[in-house]
């Protein structure tokens, strides 16, 4: 009986705790939403009306995986287990980005070093756990992938930004500045650097001479640089240069690439990491942990993506992001938009609207702009408010617009913004004359 009061009694407290302490997430769960995903779900109620949607909002290719790919796939549901693979992923896969490295970079990596990730987020969640602790500072670019902040926060690592150089990037020299001003101020050293090159959503690309710059710069300092690469292949008129391709002698290099962009594989969720031999082991036991390993009908139908015609397929992808590219830069050129970021690589045209953004206060930043866009046009771009760091303000004034679809698509789209850039001007000089004060009429005497 006196165990029967106590657990009653201790059942008691604990209702009594539950209603006093409502259920609620935790604390590092309170990151921003990623915008792109709110427009995109906002355009698919759209569609769902019958409204037709041009979506220049999200990351995605038009095209699916190369039929290759979908072959191997479907070959594999009826003759495959498709059962638990090794942590690291299927060797045969593994070798093939081997050997791709070796014909593309001219560089001989060991397999152990290869690891097949849950796409390219998986594969930041492992290399993030792997390298830093809670506290720790992670410099990133004040205008960058949002996730990179939005997950480092997550896990209570303090993310500095750093200010891109005229030319949209971060070289060796505005990374050297800000590691030299950190030590005349007493700041915490920075424990790592991430930074994607082509880069989302500016399209800026690192020359050899520069990757080369930050690989050395990062060893000497004891910098853990994190060369996202997952828009390689995606590229007008010049070549991408993995840091892979750069040898140093601390180790302090990993590379993050991703079968979702090039290879037309945003939903197979697969990716993967090259990483220096001191945190093979570590990794790998994430890995077993936390995904035990990458999708395994996925890692099958990826071996396929290192064919020669399936390469040819993915070269007309190219193309066609190039037409589209030149579709959409006119276009904006054509607004008096001028200041548009490089777009070199990946497939965006990354714009700032300066004072044609209007002011935020009366309603007329971005994110007002984007949804009044969507909602009049069916036209789906992302607010800068997405990728800039938000105590700066800059992403009210910026917007980023995504040409990966159909070229009829993105033409139609243009179009329709060169029809409605005017009727927004409009709306924003309407709103700044109303708040002018109006002059009292002068009473004669």
């Amino acid at each position: 009986f006196s165990l029967a009061r106590e657990v009653a009694s201790h059942s008691a407290h604990t209702i009594t705790s539950m209603e006093e302490s409502p259920a609620r997430p935790s604390v590092r769960s309170a990151v921003p939403s990623f915008k792109v995903m709110d427009v995109m779900a906002r355009a698919a109620a759209l569609e769902a009306k019958g409204r037709k949607v041009y979506h220049l909002e999200v990351g995605q290719p038009q095209s699916g995986a190369a039929p290759r790919v979908c072959e191997a796939a479907q070959k594999a549901i009826t003759e495959e287990k498709l059962g638990y693979t090794l942590a690291k992923g299927l060797t045969p896969l593994r070798r093939k980005i081997v050997e791709h490295y070796s014909s593309k970079a001219g560089v001989e990596i060991p397999i152990e070093r290869v690891v097949v990730t849950t796409g390219s987020s998986g594969g930041f969640l492992l290399v993030f756990h792997a390298c830093f602790d809670a506290g720790d500072h992670v410099a990133v670019g004040m205008t960058c992938y949002p996730c990179y902040r939005n997950i480092l926060n997550a896990m209570n690592v303090v993310t500095p930004s750093i200010s891109l150089n005229a030319e949209y990037k971060i070289t060796a020299r505005e990374l050297g500045q800000e590691v030299k001003r950190r030590k005349e101020a007493g700041l915490p050293k920075l424990s790592g650097f991430i930074q994607s090159s082509p880069a989302n959503p500016t399209g800026a690309m690192l020359t050899s001479q520069e990757v080369r710059g930050l690989c050395q710069l990062c060893d000497k300092e004891g910098i853990w640089y994190i060369s996202d690469e997952i828009y390689h292949g995606i590229s007008y008129g010049k070549t991408e240069v993995s840091a892979v391709s750069v040898p140093t002698s601390q180790g302090r290099t990993i590379v993050v690439n991703s079968f979702s962009k090039y290879y037309s594989m945003t939903g197979w969720r697969l990716g993967w990491l090259v990483l220096p031999e001191s945190l093979c082991d570590a990794v790998n036991r994430l890995q077993q942990n936390m995904f035990i390993n990458a999708p395994t009908l996925s890692q099958i139908a990826a071996e396929a993506c290192f064919e020669k015609d399936t390469d040819e397929v993915l070269q007309a992808h190219i193309a066609r992001y190039a037409a589209n590219r030149e579709v959409v830069l006119a276009a904006l050129a054509a607004c008096g938009i001028t200041d548009v970021a490089p777009a070199d690589g990946a497939f965006y045209a990354y714009a700032d609207l300066g004072e044609a953004a209007g002011l935020v206060q009366l309603g007329f930043g971005t994110e007002a702009l984007c949804a009044a866009l969507l909602e009049d046009e069916g036209v789906a771009i992302t607010p800068g408010t997405d990728f800039e760091d938000p105590k700066l303000g800059r992403g009210q004034q910026r917007i980023r617009l995504s040409f990966p679809g159909a070229t009829e698509d993105m033409e139609a789209a243009m179009e329709a913004f060169k029809r409605w850039w005017p009727k927004w001007n409009a709306r924003v000089a309407s709103a700044v004359e109303s708040q002018k004060p109006t002059k009292k009429a002068r009473v004669a005497p």
